[in-house]
This record gives structure tokens, sequence and C-alpha cells, in this order.
């Protein structure tokens, strides 16, 4: 399918305060990710590539121990097996997460 509308598609729960709602194709996978005010992505690892963009809000995002606030239109990168952790600020935030290859546990 070359056309999706996100609101439409299943939102996942991945965190107790963090959902996500994914479009993928063979080989990528975009994941719209929806942070609830004070919630935190626990620190994990995965052996995907990701790279994200903050698409609303502002949170506070580590990446293999070094830690930034990210607004509205930063971006950034996570190699394969990097630990990562994030925590949204009294607001809510979105990032945009893309993976290589897609994650078979987002996959709806």
């Amino acid at each position: 399918m070359p056309f999706f509308v996100i609101d439409e598609q299943p939102q996942k729960k991945i965190f107790d305060s963090a959902k996500i709602r994914t479009l993928h194709g063979e080989k990528i996978m975009m994941s719209f990710v929806d942070l609830e005010p004070n919630s935190v992505v626990a620190e994990h690892s995965h052996p995907h590539e990701q790279m994200g963009m903050v698409l609303e809000g502002t949170f506070e995002l580590t990446i293999n121990g070094d830690t930034r606030i990210l607004k509205k239109g930063d971006a950034y990168l996570i190699p394969s097996d990097v630990k990562h952790s994030a925590r949204a600020f009294d607001e809510p935030a979105i990032a945009l997460d893309i993976f290589s290859p897609p994650r078979e546990d987002y996959k709806s």
C-alpha cells in the first residue's frame, strides 16, 4: 500500500505513557510516538538503526550516556545496539522515529 492515513493506524502501547502508530515497508519503518506529560521511555537498545525528529513539544533524550533536551525540529540518530532513553516534561510530545530494518515487535 503506497498511501497511509496515520490517524487510522492502530495505536500500540510501548511504555506506560508512550504509544506509537507505525507504518512500514519491506526495509524501513516509521513510528509516530506520542509521549504523555512526564512520561519515561526506559533505557533500552535494539539491533535496528533509529533516526528521529521531534514533531511537537520538548523532551529529554539520552543516547549512550549523552543527554540533550530536544525541541520541535530537532533530529537524532541512534546507532544499532546503543542504549537510549527518553523523558517528557509537563507537556505532551510527538516524535517521528524511523527504523531500519523494521521492528517486528512494532508491527500491528
